[in-house]
């Protein structure tokens, strides 16, 4: 139900937009944050009461890799189906991250224009979720996947994924008595920690704790692995017992099933068939056979990988269970275009730039893969800065660096540069893996101009940075190309650079 914000609240927010634009003029970032936190302090409740005001509700977005960009790509669903997002697209998604969306949404009077139509596209971090869920109580909660990363924050995934399930029980109202049943769980159904959150989560066979859920997979074996990899991390079943696989996609992602007690994966609601992945862009039909037998759609993603399918899929799967148009999906994951520092690229001084964010060992595989896949076009391979930072955001300890199978980029790639705080251990990793590279800095600005003389002029430098890497060399590159900072892209761009030769 929806309900004007008190006087403290009002208070709250304008307190929180002053100490935004406080951050913002006095140039110490985004105000992505900050705004959240002092508004939360001053009045305890502010998710839950600006939720309220949302008339459509709200979708929360989680999972370790790709929930920046599968909310963008959501978002634009939402808004090309004539509602009006509120959401993070900064990507700062703790409790204060979300309430400095709602700051920066809200009018003087506290209340977000044009309620009615307003619908909460909120991606939330993984360890945060248990919390967070109970309250938000979202109409959808989309999981995409669950890997290893930053050990030394989250702890190992099987934590993360008990916090998760503890949220949905109380959610569905198995644990305490505020359950109504009324989310959509979206499930990843070719990852086996998510597609059973389902399972756990389902509540009482009778009552208000049966939960709908819709899951999504690529239904394409062509583009499978040869087996399980060194980053796979969900390799036993809630009964115990290992994992068997058909077909491997990344880590422990693909087509499972457990011999002991029957759990397999399920044919998805929605999906991707005939995938055809090329240097800068990914083909595929795109299955909704939740709406009925034939109902397909050819999908354009403007975006490399098999990673970003799955981003696709997970936001077209929470855009078909809020009902919205199948054509506003299709021109949504068309169009939207990247993510800050998620396949971003920019032209500077003739140099063609891609930014590609690498956390943890699964995505820096898949990253790898992009990268191995665009290089060896007419106009020879592309030069490579690969840089490694160990701050909070990052995880102190990067030896997951080791379980990143790196070796796919020999001989498809030319000259290498390290880089980041770790610099000397991400060039250890890369000489270990039989790519040499051509220089060791430190420094990251001193490193990317290093990296773009490298460049031929016309040709491709390839940025595979850990987080706050990617939030630096980000930076230096906008103020090189004159691009908004990444607290103000949530507009789709239109790319301003010819493909990677395939």
């Amino acid at each position: 139900m929806q309900r004007e914000p008190t006087l403290r609240e009002r208070g709250a927010l304008l307190a929180g937009r002053g100490a935004g634009e406080a951050v913002r003029r006095l140039g110490r970032g985004g105000g992505t944050a900050l705004p959240g936190l002092i508004a939360g302090a001053l009045a305890p409740g502010l998710v839950e009461a600006l939720g309220a005001q949302l008339g459509q509700g709200s979708v929360t977005v989680t999972g370790t890799n790709g929930k920046t960009t599968t909310t963008r790509l959501l978002a634009e669903a939402v808004r090309r189906s004539g509602l009006e997002p509120v959401t993070n697209h900064s990507g700062s998604n703790l409790e204060r991250g979300l309430v400095s969306a709602y700051v920066d949404e809200a009018g003087p009077d506290g209340v977000v224009p044009d309620p009615a139509r307003s619908l909460g596209v909120l991606e939330v971090d993984e360890a945060a979720l248990a919390s967070l869920l109970p309250r938000l109580r979202p109409r959808v909660a989309v999981f995409l996947n669950l890997f290893r990363d930053q050990l030394d924050r989250y702890g190992e995934v099987d934590s993360v994924a008990e916090g998760w399930r503890d949220a949905l029980l109380r959610l569905s109202g198995e644990v305490g008595d505020s359950g109504d049943g009324d989310t959509t769980l979206v499930l990843n159904a070719d990852d086996p920690t998510i597609a059973t959150l389902g399972e756990v989560a389902r509540g009482p066979a009778q009552g208000p704790g049966q939960r709908p859920t819709m899951t999504f997979g690529i239904e394409d074996r062509s583009v499978a692995l040869p087996g399980v990899e060194h980053a796979a991390d969900a390799r036993f079943c809630l009964c115990g017992e290992a994992f068997e696989y058909e077909a491997v996609y990344m880590g422990h992602v693909g087509v499972w099933r457990c011999d002991s007690c029957g759990r397999r994966r399920a044919e998805p609601d929605v999906a991707a068939r005939d995938v055809e992945l090329m240097a800068d862009s990914v083909s595929l039909q795109l299955d909704l056979r939740a709406e009925g037998p034939g109902r397909t759609l050819q999908i354009d993603l403007p975006f490399a990988g098999l990673y970003s399918v799955y981003n696709a899929l997970g936001a077209a799967a929470a855009a078909h269970a809020l009902g919205l148009p199948a054509e506003a999906i299709a021109d949504a994951l068309e169009q939207a275009g990247p993510a800050f520092g998620r396949q971003e690229r920019f032209t500077v001084d003739g140099r063609h730039v891609r930014l590609l964010l690498a956390k943890n060992p699964t995505s820096m595989n898949e990253v790898a893969r992009a990268i191995a896949g665009a290089t060896l076009g007419s106009d020879g391979p592309s030069v490579l800065l690969a840089i490694l930072n160990d701050g909070i955001a990052d995880g102190r300890d990067v030896s997951w660096i080791y379980d990143a199978d790196l070796e796919q980029l020999v001989d498809r790639t030319g000259s290498v540069v390290a880089s980041g705080t770790r610099a000397d251990d991400m060039a250890l990793r890369l000489v270990l893996a039989g790519v040499e590279p051509a220089v060791v800095e430190p420094d990251i600005a001193a490193a990317l101009e290093q990296a773009l003389a490298i460049t031929a002029e016309g040709g491709w430098l390839e940025v595979m940075p850990t987080y706050t890497a990617m939030l630096e060399v980000r930076e230096l590159l906008a103020t090189r190309t004159g691009a908004a900072p990444f607290w103000r892209t949530a507009e789709p761009a239109a790319p301003d650079a010819p493909e990677p030769s395939s």
